[in-house]
């Protein structure tokens, strides 16, 4: 036999006997310090000051059945919830003039904000400040600049997208 298929026959027989116990309520010891094992013999868990304690096997419960049949439940309550949900016409129409009313003024808000950064950007050369002597920090907030824009043509472009499906 090979030395892996040997390990593999050991490692299979150790979490055989480690599952069967746990799940018989076996024991298993607490050592000093943060150790818990179920593999050394009750005389040298004690000659170590280990305490014994019992697995505890998890216990589960079942959940109630439902008195009526599933499908003519869900069915009756989609049909009842579908009947309320409906909408007029002219209810929709409203709702759709103002959903594209609200994108249309987020739309030019967002535009102008781009706009600004382009200018305060300036094509990558934006005008040094006075707190700005280490050209490190210069290049950081042009590198912030560059992503703040970047930003903002997504946003732009998404408002755009929700225009469309309108």
């Amino acid at each position: 036999m090979k030395p892996s298929s040997v390990l593999l026959a050991g490692l299979t027989a150790c979490v055989a006997a480690a599952g069967a116990a746990a799940q018989s309520g076996g024991v298993f010891y607490q050592c000093p310090g943060p150790e818990y094992t179920n593999t050394i013999s009750a005389r040298d868990a004690q000659a170590k000051g280990c305490k014994p304690m019992e697995v505890q096997v998890p216990v589960t419960i079942a959940s109630p059945r439902a008195r009526t049949p599933a499908g003519q439940q869900v069915a009756a309550a989609s049909a009842s919830r579908s009947a309320e949900m409906r909408v007029d016409a002219a209810d929709q129409r409203a709702r759709d003039t103002d959903a594209r009313r609200i994108l249309e003024t987020e739309l030019r808000n967002e535009q102008g904000q781009l706009d600004a950064l382009r200018k305060d950007y300036n094509d990558g050369e934006p005008e040094r400040r006075g707190d700005e002597r280490n050209y490190q920090k210069y290049q950081d907030r042009v590198a912030e600049m560059k992503a703040a824009i970047s930003r903002k043509e997504a946003d732009v472009a998404a408002i755009k997208r929700e225009l469309g499906k309108l």
